[in-house]
């Protein structure tokens, strides 16, 4: 329970005025609660927008990591050819590079590409696969009978139509647990937003936050609003999905 209090406290704190937040004692129940801070904190700078701008980041990479990162553990775990285990290998190894290892590379490739200051160098790399979805989706498809594509290759289905039609339909918790971690990723990252974003109409809410503390006379009261609006999508979402989530991670890590 010791991990709830700081959850606790912002909630608290979202609810008084700024002089009561430092109070000596700290009243936990706020009395009388001030619930205008949420709409005055909302309306302060315009967390719609960075909303917005990090709901369709989100959704688009979401669909990229889905896209790319099936198609790729599909391949790693169903089809042969030569040097597709030390190709795994690979991929698994760039796992080892810390992203301020490839982040001043990036940028020069993307300022060369005239990409900076658009939601494109947060997007686009998604459709190129990542490592780590890559090991979760295989690990799991490694866990599905191979009868069912044998008898789907017999009915005269594809590799793209066996995807479809056979392996996503069953993979529907691995593919939750991906989204998941993808959403939880890219709502919360502040680095990357923070090189690329340079107008603020484009800022996310992370950058949001940061632009709120830092470009106005610090309301604690509503800084603490905003923060817990902030992170309740991220909750939702872990709550509607929670059962594929738990399914999925259970599952990714059956076979080798």
């Amino acid at each position: 329970m010791l991990f709830l209090i700081p959850l606790l406290w912002m909630i608290s704190s979202s609810l008084k005025p700024d002089y009561a937040i430092f109070a000596v004692p700290p009243q936990l129940i706020p009395n009388p609660p001030r619930w205008a801070n949420y709409p005055e904190a909302l309306t302060f700078v315009p967390f719609g927008r960075y909303t917005l701008n990090t709901l369709i980041i989100s959704a688009v990479t979401i669909v990229g990591h889905l896209l790319s990162c099936t198609v790729v553990a599909y391949a790693f775990a169903r089809l042969h050819a030569p040097g597709r285990d030390a190709l795994f290998l690979v991929v698994l190894a760039t796992m080892m590079l810390p992203y301020p290892v490839t982040m001043v590379p990036l940028y020069v490739l993307f300022q060369s590409l005239g990409w900076i200051n658009t939601f494109l160098p947060l997007t686009v790399p998604a459709f190129f696969g990542s490592p780590l979805y890559i090991f979760l989706l295989r690990q799991f498809f490694l866990t599905l009978p191979i009868d069912l594509e044998d008898a789907a290759r017999i009915d005269g289905a594809n590799t793209a139509q066996i995807i479809w039609h056979v392996i996503l339909p069953l993979s529907r918790p691995a593919l939750a647990t991906v989204a998941i971690f993808t959403f939880q990723s890219t709502w919360n990252d502040f680095l990357a937003p923070l090189i690329y974003l340079q107008n603020p109409q484009n800022y996310t809410v992370t950058l949001g936050l940061q632009f709120f503390r830092t470009s106005y006379t610090t309301s604690w009261a509503y800084l603490m609003a905003a923060s817990l609006v902030t992170v309740l999508p991220v909750v939702i979402v872990f709550l509607l999905a929670q059962r594929l989530f738990i399914e999925g991670i259970a599952l990714t890590g059956m076979k080798g």
